[in-house]
């Protein structure tokens, strides 16, 4: 089956060396290819040897089939006292900055909603040189979103829950001036204890 996939990949090619791919659970560059099976790189460089029928019988994913240009998204939080349009200011100069993301198709900013804590906005960019480490884009994007952030005084907020606490007193408990409790035992338990 690996051969006949391998002949139908080879004839096909839906897939082909030096495309970025994700097949399988497995994610890297291919680069080589054979009539049995295909050699996909990690970005680990760990070689994984992946069988041709895989490409035929899987779902695959070809990051780079028709191009080596690809979409990042990157989320950010900000505080509600921020101003929506100056984050978008901040988000795109940081996208500005990057040498990584590419002009064209420009950089856009979505305002993706209101959070339990943050307003939720999400930055996307194109890349061609960082196609294959998608990881490395985003890190350094949030280097930059960071600083532009900070620059303009704009909170990234961590997640704030309000705890109520609900108390009850019962018969055994006595709540004195300052605001402490204190247990307090009716005459017969201490007649009690004593017998």
């Amino acid at each position: 089956s690996n051969l006949v996939s391998g002949l139908v990949v080879m004839f096909e090619r839906p897939v082909k060396v030096g495309d970025r791919i994700e097949v399988g659970g497995v994610q890297g560059d291919i680069i080589k290819l054979t009539l049995r099976a295909a050699t996909i790189r990690t970005n680990n460089n760990i070689e994984i040897i992946v069988p041709n029928n895989e490409f035929i019988n899987g779902n695959v994913i070809n990051w780079s089939h028709s191009s080596r240009i690809v979409r990042a998204c990157i989320p950010a939080g900000v505080s509600y006292n921020a101003d929506p349009e100056i984050v978008k200011e901040c988000l795109l100069e940081a996208a500005a900055d990057c040498e990584d993301v590419l002009q064209s198709p420009e950089p856009d900013v979505i305002f993706d909603g209101f959070g339990d804590s943050a307003l939720n906005f999400e930055l996307r960019v194109y890349t061609q040189s960082l196609a294959n480490k998608p990881k490395v884009l985003r890190s350094r994007l949030n280097f930059l979103i960071f600083k532009k952030l900070s620059d303009r005084d704009i909170e990234i907020p961590f997640p704030q829950r309000d705890l109520h606490i609900r108390s009850s007193y019962s018969d055994d408990f006595l709540k004195v001036g300052n605001g402490r409790e204190k247990k307090v035992r009716d005459e017969k338990s201490v007649l009690q204890e004593k017998n």
